[in-house]
């Protein structure tokens, strides 16, 4: 490695670990976040089989899940303001990513509670406990334990999906290590440290999920 490249890597590592720490970290957050309330919502409605809001819920997962992260990016951030409707970029990519992701969400939390006894639930009733009552204490923790390792894989998956809100100008570190290489032209090691630093994340992620597997184990019952 040549002292030329050896002190850009030095110099730009701190500066891509901040700017992961800064706007990476916290775009997934919040992205996944909102994915889990609307995975929630979306699976919750298909499980009570509400006639009509579950059609409008299976003709939205059908839209996401048939067109390209990128493609739903531009139509957020480029195409919107012809309506009128500007936005952003770091909330446009939050919105973007967080009902994108929340359409596959929603077939794992949907697959979760179906594999939770239906008898359960009448079992519930005959204790005299609401419909609100049984799904609280009762089928999600249950099917929360099942989801738990999917649902980790996916917000593994979004912390790097994360690097697509480069493409709508949001200065996370895929993006910066682009502009530093605009000015060094060091490609190979640029991007090589951007992997490095999206692989300690997703590592330090799934030495999460397996903690919480075996937290969750602990509850009454074997996460699958």
């Amino acid at each position: 490695m040549t002292e030329r490249l050896w002190g850009i890597l030095t110099d730009s590592f701190p500066k891509l670990l901040g700017y992961g720490i800064r706007v990476t970290i916290p775009l997934t957050v919040l992205s996944f976040s909102l994915a889990l309330a609307v995975a929630l919502v979306i699976a919750l409605i298909q499980y009570a089989d509400i006639k009509g809001l579950r059609q409008v819920c299976r003709f939205y997962i059908w839209i996401v899940r048939g067109t390209p992260l990128l493609v739903q990016l531009y139509l957020v951030f480029y195409g919107l303001p012809s309506v009128g409707l500007v936005l952003e970029a770091f909330p446009a990519a939050v919105l973007v990513l967080g009902f994108n992701e929340g359409a596959y969400m929603a077939e794992t939390i949907r697959g979760a509670l179906e594999s939770v006894s239906r008898g359960q639930l009448e079992a519930g009733y005959c204790v005299g406990l609401n419909y609100l009552q049984i799904m609280t204490h009762i089928v999600l923790p249950q099917a929360f334990r099942t989801a738990f390792p999917a649902l980790s894989n996916s917000m593994i998956s979004m912390l790097k999906e994360t690097s697509m809100a480069a493409t709508i100008t949001v200065m996370e570190m895929f993006r910066q290590a682009q502009v530093i290489n605009g000015r060094v032209y060091e490609s190979l090691g640029l991007y090589g440290e951007v992997a490095l630093i999206y692989l300690i994340f997703c590592t330090l992620l799934s030495w999460g999920q397996r903690f919480g597997e075996k937290k969750l184990g602990a509850y009454g019952g074997k996460t699958r």
